[in-house]
């Protein structure tokens, strides 16, 4: 039985029991900690792909260690010009021993949710009789935009060519 988990921005294939070496979490040693970013998850037998993520499936496990990695060097070096700079970089990590792979409640199917009866618009009489190929309303008729506008005056463009007329 194995799964890949999301961590860190990277993807880790874990086995039960397996100590595992990830971007540094937050907790002490000894903590439990949860990958509920699940991507893949097999038995032997069956496989199973998220798209993109498993519902329900997680994978727990306990904070084993909170230490750096060894150091690794950054060299800068510019020929002819006397140019050196030597830095040293030592990443934080933390290591997990899994203890469980397994869901959190059953595996849950993707479904649609049912759209509420409420929400889908109720066709009139009166929607009938204007548009009788409709079968529902688009729009309310405060949404429609009325196609005269009194209360504004006409801009100069208008006016210059009711004059020319």
């Amino acid at each position: 039985m194995y799964a890949v988990v999301n961590s860190g921005g990277k993807q880790y294939k874990v086995r039960q029991g397996d100590v595992l070496r990830v971007e540094k979490l937050p907790g002490e040693v000894g903590a439990p900690v949860s990958f509920d970013k699940v991507l893949l998850f097999s038995d032997g037998e069956n496989l199973e792909i998220g798209q993109p993520l498993l519902d329900g499936m997680q994978v727990t496990g306990h904070i084993v260690e909170q230490d750096k990695a060894r150091k690794i060097l950054v060299f800068k070096y510019k020929r002819r010009k006397r140019y050196r700079r030597k830095q040293g970089h030592r990443q934080p990590y933390t290591a997990v021993k899994i203890d469980q792979i397994g869901s959190g409640g059953g595996l849950k199917a993707k479904s649609e949710p049912a759209q509420a009866e409420e929400d889908i618009p109720q066709v009139t009489e009166t929607d009938q009789e204007i548009a009788p190929d409709m079968t529902t309303r688009t729009s309310e008729p405060s949404d429609i935009p009325q196609e005269t506008q009194t209360d504004q005056e006409p801009s100069p463009d208008e006016t210059k060519r009711e004059n020319e007329e």
